[in-house]
């Protein structure tokens, strides 16, 4: 078959049992390095819990991310607190709230999982207008079809960047028997991406794609690549957020004062 990114052949690299008892072909494509399990008939079960019990990471990656994601936002994408943010995805809603306890006026979007931590401020386009830019954290991996998916994104929300992460690799495929993202028990993990895999989907989009610390941006406008790496920085992306934080003005109180006008008789 043809990699749906580059068109180039798509040739076996391995075969695995996910979910315990479903065996999956993994092709990877000899040009931008685009890893896949085609025809996924098993996501119906897998997704039987839209955030697997196995995702032990999920606070702690969240309240990382949030920091990064607000360094980006605020440094180099120059994006205040008037902007409109959509986390895409957005599971239980840790990151929305996260990222309106800081400041930014975020909103969140998840077809598959109940909103439990941000109720409220769930995103309508109708009410909320065009967003700004849109996350998308830990959702590459489990998409089919990744150019279609980023494509979509930015012509439904007009945003001018998508901020997302997804675990990288580089060369051959990893080892089946020691890659912990492959995560076949859960059958939820399909699709995995090398930097020139994106490099494509960038160039085939008309965006441009910038990578630094496990984050990654595409986006229609160029950027200064050279702050990148200095602000998604573990450490300084936590004092970064200190300060953005005092200059945007948490929604924290506002938040908690709107639901409860809401909920009043």
């Amino acid at each position: 078959m043809s990699c749906p990114i580059c068109n180039k052949v798509m040739r076996l690299a391995f075969e695995a049992k996910l979910l315990r008892k479903f065996n999956a072909k993994f092709e990877v494509c000899e040009g931008c390095g685009f890893l896949r399990t085609p025809n996924p008939t098993w996501l119906v079960e897998a997704y039987d819990n839209a955030i697997a019990d196995a995702d032990t990471g999920l606070v702690m990656r969240n309240f990382l991310i949030s920091r990064k994601v607000a360094c980006i936002l605020y440094f180099l994408l120059n994006f205040r607190s008037k902007a409109v943010f959509l986390d895409f995805a957005g599971g239980y809603g840790l990151l929305v709230r996260l990222m309106r306890d800081i400041g930014f006026n975020f909103f969140w979007r998840d077809r598959y999982c109940k909103n439990i931590l941000s109720s409220g401020f769930e995103y309508e386009k109708s009410t909320h207008g065009p967003c700004n830019a849109v996350t998308a954290m830990e959702v590459m991996e489990h998409i089919e079809d990744p150019m279609t998916f980023i494509a979509d994104i930015f012509k439904e929300t007009n945003c001018t960047a998508l901020i997302f992460s997804t675990q990288l690799y580089d060369g051959p495929p990893p080892d089946p028997n020691t890659w912990w993202y492959y995560v076949f028990n859960t059958g939820q993990h399909i699709s995995f991406y090398q930097k020139k895999t994106f490099d494509k989907i960038a160039s085939n989009l008309g965006l441009h794609f910038y990578t630094a610390n496990g984050i990654h941006l595409l986006s229609k406008e160029r950027v200064n690549i050279r702050f990148l790496p200095f602000i998604t920085h573990d450490i300084f992306c936590r004092i970064f957020t200190i300060y953005i934080a005092s200059r945007l003005g948490s929604k924290t109180i506002n938040d908690h004062l709107q639901i409860l006008n809401k909920s009043s008789p």
